[in-house]
């Protein structure tokens, strides 16, 4: 299990990634190549989309950074943990619930779900 620890870890830096190169050749590195990301807002299938998706959450958010909320729950090749966005060392405007799917190593598939958004 703590190999997928790690790995949720490798996932959220990259969320925190914001140098365009640094971030794409950590998608490369981690995810698989035909990976999946889908939460209610988006659904991107393939790495250019991930990272397409990745940079558009952080124009959306400038400045504020992903962090675990809890401890992951893994088993097998799938890990389940929450994740909070917001300024560093503030409150968090978004939490989240992921389920991320592992092949070999790398992520396939994360199914993501939002439990706090802001008001519009």
């Amino acid at each position: 299990m703590s190999d997928l620890n790690e790995l949720v870890q490798d996932y959220i830096a990259i969320w925190n990634e914001t140098d365009p190169a640094a971030r794409r050749a950590r998608i490369d590195a981690l995810w698989t190549e035909d990976c999946a990301y889908i939460d209610p807002m988006a659904e991107a299938r393939g790495r250019d989309q991930l990272d397409a998706t990745i940079g558009a959450v952080q124009a959306q958010f400038p400045g504020f950074v992903f962090k675990l909320g809890g401890d992951v729950d893994a088993h097998h090749e799938q890990a389940r943990f929450t994740w909070e966005l917001g300024p560093e060392g503030g409150e968090a405007l978004v939490v989240g619930f992921d389920v991320a799917v592992f092949d070999g190593g790398r992520i396939r598939t994360v199914y993501g779900f939002l439990d706090k958004v802001p008001a519009a």
